[in-house]
């Protein structure tokens, strides 16, 4: 699962920048290298126009976000739009989270490297992938099995061998690795789940939306009297499914 758009970008202008990058794509000489290297120079234009542009500052967030190829976790037909400010879809009715977004929640987490962190809502794996440039281990977990596949794979390939992702419903976490030094999740509860919270270290971070139609996207830190809520912000994202549906 991953999340839908943050703050919406004007459908007439994402067009138009979506057909400008896939003139500049086409316009390219065929060859791997050529084209590595054409989506090298969109990421670097999306971590400094979408991301640092947008006030996220976090320097290990931006380096991940810089390094992370976003073009080989969407499908084929999308690649050419996979540095522009939106969602994209992935199958199975989920969508890979616009890059802001995904530059938000991981700052939200306050990693400084080495941590152990969990991952509810796996998607395309984008968003475990820039947590491994900076956390120490990985640990996802994905409610649906061909994602769940698909996800591993991509990873795999790209030498992201810090994360490990697991099919199953996140609703539970993974009580057998924890604890967790952040937890985050990419699709959106209804309340926050108390087993998620049970599996945070204290003084850990807890980052989700939550909400159905009307959804924030909330940041919590432990602490010895239950969670301290230190940022909200009004997102859209798809809806977490399983037991906590129940």
């Amino acid at each position: 699962m991953s999340g839908e758009q943050f703050a919406p970008f004007p459908e007439r202008k994402a067009r138009a920048v979506c057909y400008g990058l896939m003139a500049i794509l086409l316009l390219l000489p065929i060859g791997c290298s050529s084209g590595e290297s054409a989506y090298r120079k969109l990421r670097e234009r999306m971590v400094q126009d979408q991301i640092l542009g947008r006030g996220v500052t976090d320097s290990l967030v931006l380096d991940a976000m810089s390094r992370v190829p976003r073009h080989r976790f969407v499908p084929p037909g999308y690649r050419s739009s996979a540095y522009i400010d939106s969602p994209l879809p992935i199958g199975s009715r989920q969508t890979i989270s616009q890059p802001y977004i995904v530059a938000l929640m991981t700052a939200s987490m306050n990693l400084s490297g080495g941590e152990r962190v969990m991952e509810v809502g796996t998607g395309s794996g984008y968003q475990a992938a820039v947590l491994a440039c900076i956390a120490d281990s990985v640990f996802s977990i994905e409610i649906i099995p061909e994602l769940a596949s698909r996800a591993s794979a991509v990873l795999d390939s790209l030498g992201y061998g810090n994360v490990r992702v697991v099919q199953g419903d996140g609703y539970y976490g993974l009580p057998g690795k924890a604890p967790f030094d952040a937890i985050i999740v990419t699709a959106a509860a209804p309340e926050v789940p108390e087993k998620l919270v049970r599996q945070l270290k204290s003084g850990g971070r807890l980052v989700l939306p939550v909400g159905d139609f009307l959804q924030h996207l909330k940041v919590y830190r432990k602490t010895g009297d239950g969670l301290e809520l230190l940022d909200s912000q009004s997102v859209r994202f798809v809806p977490m499914t399983g037991k906590i549906r129940e």
